[in-house]
Order: structure tokens, then sequence, then C-alpha cells
């Protein structure tokens, strides 16, 4: 056992002493990645508080609606969350019309995909920031090594370069670690607020034809 934690520490050890050789600028990598871990957990959070099963009260609110029982139809998204809240908007104002019922859905599905969009800017952000530093780190580490070279006079020593190397190495390294899992998770909510915006939009389009047909149906 004392030898397993003797190992666990000198890994640790040795990663830090790795992080500490890319200079100031891990600095600012660190914070993008604490913070793109902050948004992807906020994020999956939120997601999953709304999550719900939309065809399920679709079939519950057409079967209201089929018995003339707008109240039920009501009821029927009572439990659904936001998302359910689009349909349950359009209901409430159906008795003003069609398209009373076509705005308020529309109002309420845009501020659902706003709160399912909040904050996917900034891992766009971090995605793209993170590298850009880490190719930053390589130019000054660069910069640091051919000026040792400089003032060396032409006379390379390893260890002397090593440390312009080492910034340039780690920086890229870290940039590229910290933003390609960023850009990964930005594209999966991206698909994700897509693919519950297209749910949205096919339930209220089918509200609103159910609809359209009592308003034609009271009109004759």
């Amino acid at each position: 056992m004392a030898v397993g934690d003797r190992e666990g520490g000198m890994e640790q050890g040795n990663l830090l002493s790795v992080v500490a050789q890319g200079g100031w600028l891990m600095v600012p990598i660190l914070l993008c990645s604490f913070i793109a871990l902050a948004v992807v957990i906020e994020r999956f959070l939120t997601f999953r508080r709304f999550r719900t099963n939309l065809q399920g009260v679709m079939l519950r609110v057409r079967g209201a609606l089929a018995r003339g029982d707008l109240e039920g139809a009501k009821r029927a998204c009572e439990a659904g969350g936001a998302i359910v809240g689009v349909l349950k908007a359009g209901l409430e104002a159906a008795p003003a019309g069609r398209e009373s019922a076509e705005a308020a859905m529309e109002g309420a599905g845009d501020r659902v995909v706003f709160a399912l969009e909040r904050n996917l800017g900034v891992l766009a952000t971090v995605a793209a920031v993170a590298p850009l530093i880490g190719f930053l780190g390589t130019v000054t580490g660069m910069i640091k090594a051919f000026m040792e070279i400089q003032a060396l006079g032409g006379n390379v020593n390893a260890d002397v370069l090593a440390g312009g190397i080492w910034e340039a190495m780690v920086t890229t390294a870290g940039g590229l670690s910290v933003g390609i899992p960023t850009l990964i998770f930005y594209n999966y909510f991206v698909g994700r607020v897509d693919r519950i915006k297209f749910e949205i939009e096919s339930a209220a389009n089918e509200l609103l034809k159910i609809l359209g047909g009592k308003y034609e149906a009271a009109a004759g």
C-alpha cells in the first residue's frame, strides 16, 4: 500500500511539474478548463430538468380535444415542465383564436430555447480561445528558446533551451486538451437543443391543426 501511495504521489508531482513548465500562460488555460467544466455540469443538469415525454403528453392532449374537453387537455400539460408548457400556453390562448394560440406557443417556445441555449456561447468561446492561448505559448516558448540561443552566441546548450521548448509544448498540449473536449460538449448540447426545438415545433404544429379543425367546425 505504501509503495502504491508513493507511486501515486510521484505521478501527481510529475504532472504538476509538467504543468508548471508551461509558464504563466497555463493559468488562463486552467481557468478555461474550470469554466468549461462548470458550464458542462450546469447544462447537463438543465437538460435533465427539461426532459419530458412530449409525445405521450401530446397523445393525451389529442384525446381530450377529440372529446371537446379543453380543460382536460390543459390538465394533461400540468406536470410536463417548461417544454410541455408550450402546448399549455397555446391551449390557454385557444379561446381567443388560432392566431392567439400560435403567438402564445411561439413566445413560450422562445423562452424554452433561450433557457436551453444559455451559456453555450461560453463553451464555444472556451473551445476557440483555449487552443489559441496554447499556440501563443508555443510562440512565446520558441521566442524564449531563440533568445537563449542568441545569448549563448550560437553555442547551443540543451539544458538552457529546455525551458523555452517545455513552455512551447506544454501550453500547446494544455490548450488542445481543454479546447477539444469543450468543442465536443458544445456540439453535443447544440444537437440536443436542435432536437428539442424540432419536437416542440412538431407538437405545436399538430396542436394548431387540431385547433384549426375545431375552429372550422365551430364556424360551420
